[in-house]
């Protein structure tokens, strides 16, 4: 039977320094010549790991957290935040004086032009503070925004925008997403498209926004270093990425 692997990038094929463990790319090459299926699930644009892709050999690639699906360099999914509602979140975001950045699959832009925020959240995925436009939205597909505030501050956007999805990877930003949307409707769209069923996937994670892929697949493999919450929906807990948690994994589930 045929399987496929995702792996999610940062805090999973990434350690703390952003750094490609050598035991995860020798993993990565084992699972594909044993014949494993091997893609990448992140919340992250296409733009943002282009280089890893390449490094990798990947070319099968769940993107924004599930809302642009890559299968062999052809988009078998696109699925943008509505536009209506978009406009509602600048207008209450501005309100409470919260910042936004958009993000499509070639770019992102910031609805201003220098916040601390941003810059030091970004950062962490190595991305420089994008700059200011603040109605790119009106003129491009955004397929997933991110709203800048501390967790006090979210809540009340829960119930004012029911078409969206929030989901918080930093603790000074939020990602906004189609309501729906995760990782796991991106990683559904490609195995259909393939052929495979979710009992055949295999899913590394950490995050927040890992939990419904982890939950969802076959076999959920959550990062030593992931969220206590995380760990609790995973089928098996492996070492940190940095104690070559992908390796140790890999082997623990069988696949190498």
């Amino acid at each position: 039977m045929r399987k496929i692997v995702f792996f999610d990038i940062d805090g999973t094929l990434l350690d703390e320094k952003k750094q490609l463990p050598d035991k995860t790319r020798e993993s990565i090459k084992k699972l594909r010549e044993s014949g494993v299926y091997v893609a990448i699930a992140t919340g992250r644009a296409p733009f943002m790991f282009e280089n890893l892709r390449k490094e990798l050999g990947i070319n099968s690639y769940v993107s924004l957290n599930g809302q642009y699906v890559v299968f062999e360099n052809e988009i078998v999914y696109f699925n943008p935040l509505d536009r209506e509602e978009l406009k509602k979140l600048l207008s209450e975001s501005r309100e409470r004086n919260h910042p936004l950045v958009y993000i499509d699959d070639k770019t992102m832009k910031g609805t201003v032009s220098d916040n601390r925020f941003i810059a030091e959240s970004l950062a962490t995925v190595q991305v420089p503070h994008p700059e200011k436009d603040e109605t790119y939205f009106l003129r491009n597909d955004i397929l997933q925004a991110l709203l800048f505030c501390n967790e006090k501050s979210e809540a009340p956007y829960y119930d004012i925008f029911n078409k969206f999805h929030f989901v918080r990877w930093h603790p000074y930003s939020v990602d906004v997403l189609p309501k729906g949307g995760s990782k796991a409707e991106g990683i559904r769209q490609m195995i259909n498209r393939l052929g495979f069923k979710m009992e055949d996937v295999y899913a590394f994670g950490d995050g927040l926004n890992d939990m419904e892929m982890l939950r969802e697949a076959g076999t959920g493999v959550a990062m030593g270093n992931a969220h206590e919450s995380v760990k609790k929906v995973a089928d098996f807990v492996t070492k940190k990425v940095s104690e070559n948690g992908v390796w140790h994994g890999l082997k623990e589930i069988g696949l190498i």
